[in-house]
């Protein structure tokens, strides 16, 4: 029976698995629980890792060395359950023993994708029909607030989508029935394929000047810093809606501060940088601008898949199979 080392804590485990995923993992492989709610120190990891088939991972767990995995030689699969992987493992040590080992790593970010989609979807709806600031000036006044009559919601409003990221994929399959003319911006995709989505692809620019509603799932990479900056928010019309459920880093905040102080727009930020915001920051009291502490991918929906993947992804690697939500290590620098 392969041994498998659990670092994640007894509640992320709760958190990511259901009942019966986690008793068949428990049930398939040898399983060592972390008893702890403490995340292991990378020192604790390299102690325990030696004889150990696969590891699980998870918010919080130490990046690997070289050292620490050289000292595991039977390992095969390091399987994230969470998202990105970036914050476990340097380039240097995907190059010099991941790949060279054939090391697979499994990450999350699939299934968490929906959530995040969901979550936008939701945000799509919700801040340009303004509700969470009618709720708060109703509950005030009692009844007494004055609704504003009609505006360009999500049904038939041009959305501009920037990255085909797998959150932005998830995305316009949710978006589909809403009828929307929907913009994409990504460097990476063809407009063939960006047809196929459901999408016209256009530059960056143009995303802005004609979306009703923006929404950001770029990936943070020195090539994607302040991608959002004054000219393209400047171009926004009055009254659009500017959603960011991606990564903070992406969005000029200074040049964001600017462009929200003059109310014309609507913002929804669930990342922000840096996270969370400074008790001073102006952000906090500008009424047109909603801020969540990065939620946008908590679900059930997607956590338990990430269970269920984790659990089929240690079937898969040692049966020989290929496995569905490896890393490809190869593109590692472009990785979210």
């Amino acid at each position: 029976m392969k041994k498998v080392l659990s670092l994640p804590t007894p509640s992320h485990i709760q958190r990511m698995f259901c009942t019966t995923d986690w008793e068949a993992l428990k049930t398939e492989f040898d399983v060592t629980d972390n008893h702890e709610e403490l995340t292991p120190s990378a020192d604790e990891v390299r102690e325990k890792i030696a004889d150990y088939d696969a590891v699980l991972t998870a918010w919080g767990s130490p990046a690997f060395s070289s050292p620490t995995l050289e000292s595991a030689p039977n390992l095969k699969l390091v399987a994230h359950t969470a998202g990105s992987v970036k914050g476990l493992f340097s380039v240097e040590v995907v190059k010099d023993v991941l790949i060279p080992r054939g090391i697979t790593v499994y990450s999350g970010n699939a299934p968490m994708a929906i959530n995040v989609a969901e979550a936008a979807i939701g945000l799509m709806i919700s801040i340009p029909r303004r509700w969470p600031q009618l709720e708060r000036e109703f509950h005030q006044t009692r009844g007494r607030v004055q609704t504003p009559t009609n505006g360009q919601f999500l049904t038939g409003a041009t959305v501009g989508i920037v990255s085909a990221s797998q959150v932005a994929r998830c995305t316009l399959k949710i978006l589909a029935p809403f009828g929307c003319r929907v913009l994409l911006y990504d460097p990476f995709v063809t407009p063939e394929q960006a047809a196929e989505l459901g999408a016209e692809l256009v530059e960056l620019d143009e995303i802005f000047a004609q979306s009703d509603i923006i929404s950001i799932h770029a990936p943070a990479l020195p090539s994607t810093k302040n991608l959002i900056g004054a000219r393209q928010l400047s171009l926004l019309r009055d009254g659009a809606t500017f959603i960011n459920t991606s990564r903070g880093i992406v969005v000029d905040h200074e040049a964001l501060l600017k462009e929200c102080r003059t109310g014309r727009i609507l913002v929804a930020l669930d990342v922000t940088e840096p996270e969370p915001l400074p008790n001073d920051s102006e952000f906090w009291e500008l009424p047109h601008v909603y801020m969540l502490p990065h939620v946008a991918g908590t679900g059930n929906a997607g956590f338990f898949g990430i269970g269920s993947g984790t659990l089929q992804a240690l079937r898969d690697v040692f049966a020989g199979k290929s496995v569905l939500g490896a890393v490809p290590l190869e593109r590692w620098e472009s990785l979210a």
